[in-house]
């Protein structure tokens, strides 16, 4: 059973049982993050005796998961606004960026930002987890481009045409009437691919990340059982993609206002 369906008071609205799914999915989240040592350092070795660094590996990994997530929207927002642009250098500036990423592997983006990008802008020293981060907000930029560029275009034309007749200039159009209904077109891809960016973080271990992934080719490195180090890993990301997705589900619950979600 979802949180979603959680048995909340007969009283509340729909969107007060997703914001309170939302809050408590949140907090067992924290929750998790904060006491997953405790039962993995019941288990047998290897795995109990290095219940701390897998614990540890999983917090760099929500991290990076939300700063990427929240980067990624953003860029995603300001690359689908280029790409519907009527000033052609800004619409073949995002269309390029969209195109360069969508093209190539996640793992070739990572490696580049942190070894190439010194190169070519000694200035921008990131370390591992800051070049990892915008690595991982560059490609779900692009990715979440697309799915904000088919939400704008799936407003209605009369909609503008409506709020401009009503004496709205351009930007409150966009504000007002334009971006929260893409925004609502929008909302099932980009909490996915939010969702998607927990699994993708693992590839941060390539530049030296201590991520979930990274812990536990370290574990099995110096312990030589792959079996049990691999099952803990993929558990540990499976219970994380779980709470994750009842987030997401909640959100999308908390607005969807014409109930067509079940």
């Amino acid at each position: 059973m979802t949180l979603a369906l959680f048995p909340w008071p007969a009283g509340w609205s729909r969107q007060q049982r997703s914001s309170a799914t939302i809050l408590v999915a949140i907090g067992v989240l924290c929750l998790l993050l904060w006491l997953l040592a405790l039962p993995l350092g019941q288990v047998t070795e290897p795995i109990g005796n290095n219940a701390q660094h897998f614990a540890e590996g999983a917090r760099v990994t929500v991290q990076l998961t939300i700063l990427s997530g929240i980067a990624g929207v953003l860029l995603g927002v300001m690359a689908a606004l280029g790409k519907v642009s009527r000033i052609a250098p800004l619409r073949w500036l995002a269309g390029g960026y969209v195109w360069v990423i969508r093209g190539t592997p996640l793992l070739v983006q990572v490696l580049f930002v942190y070894f190439a990008l010194p190169v070519l802008a000694p200035a921008l020293q990131l370390s591992d987890f800051s070049s990892a981060c915008v690595a991982l907000a560059l490609n779900a930029g692009a990715y979440n481009a697309e799915a904000i560029r088919a939400g704008l275009l799936a407003v209605p034309q009369g909609q503008m045409e409506a709020a401009r007749s009503l004496g709205l200039g351009r930007w409150h159009t966009f504000i007002d009437v334009t971006f929260p209904q893409a925004f609502k077109v929008a909302l099932p891809p980009l909490v996915n691919n939010v969702v998607a960016l927990l699994k993708d973080s693992s590839l941060a271990y390539a530049i030296g990340v201590v991520e979930l992934t990274n812990i536990g080719n370290r574990v099995q490195s110096a312990t030589f059982q792959p079996l049990p180090v691999l099952a803990t890993t993929a558990t540990i990301y499976l219970v994380l993609t779980t709470v994750l997705t009842q987030i997401s589900t909640a959100v999308e619950r908390r607005f969807d206002i014409e109930g067509k979600m079940p």
